[in-house]
């Protein structure tokens, strides 16, 4: 996989502050949160791992990625947000996951899990996310959800409905997520909200590592 290649090959970007406190060599653990952000399943990755001689469980690799607290850079201003909401399953039960991509950059800007969707979490979700980036003066790409027209109008922001186009770029998102989370069940099983919440933002961080 091309995307394993190029993440697997470049280090600048992770920078580990806990590192002192593992056994585990840091260039080591650091292709090891790499490698999974990248595609592998936990299970493969450790697989990989023992190739360099690292004998790690795959719960040792999942709080390694846990632990790096990667968040996905602030401070852009883009022209244009897709914005979408869609259903997740964690530990058989129904999550909603909100997500904000710059359709230009392919830049993954905000994620959100959710038990639910309301007007009044839609709104929770546009407000950090203009607390992260300069967003108001974007045009927001959204579908007919009713939730995202009001959070919309609530925080004064300009959008318009697209089904296709530019608001591609987030259904392309989802689908990565969903085939992570589903062919990964050791991704979200037996996971909280919380901790799938930590995930989804290490997994931004890394998408847009690829772009």
């Amino acid at each position: 996989m091309a995307e394993i290649t190029r993440l697997s090959g470049c280090s600048d970007w992770l920078e580990l502050e806990f590192v002192e406190r593992e056994r585990t060599p840091s260039e080591r653990m650091r292709l090891g949160i790499r490698l999974h952000l990248a595609g592998l399943s936990l299970s493969n990755t450790v697989k990989e791992l023992e190739k360099f001689g690292v004998q790690r469980s795959r719960k040792a690799v999942h709080d390694w990625v846990q632990k790096a607290d990667l968040q996905p850079v602030s401070d852009t201003s883009p022209d244009q947000i897709a914005v979408d909401e869609t259903v997740i399953r964690l530990n058989n039960e129904q999550y909603w996951l909100y997500a904000a991509v710059d359709p230009e950059m392919n830049e993954l800007l905000h994620t959100k899990l959710e038990p639910t969707r309301t007007n009044v979490i839609a709104r929770s979700f546009f407000a950090k996310l203009r607390e992260k980036h300069d967003v108001d003066t974007a045009v927001f790409l959204v579908d007919g959800a009713p939730t995202l027209k009001d959070a919309c109008n609530r925080h004064g922001l300009q959008f318009q409905y697209e089904k296709h186009g530019n608001r591609n770029a987030v259904e392309r998102v989802f689908r990565e997520i969903k085939r992570r989370t589903s062919s990964f069940s050791n991704c979200f099983s037996n996971a909280d909200a919380a901790t799938a919440d930590d995930w989804l933002r290490s997994f931004s961080f890394a998408w847009n590592q690829l772009i």
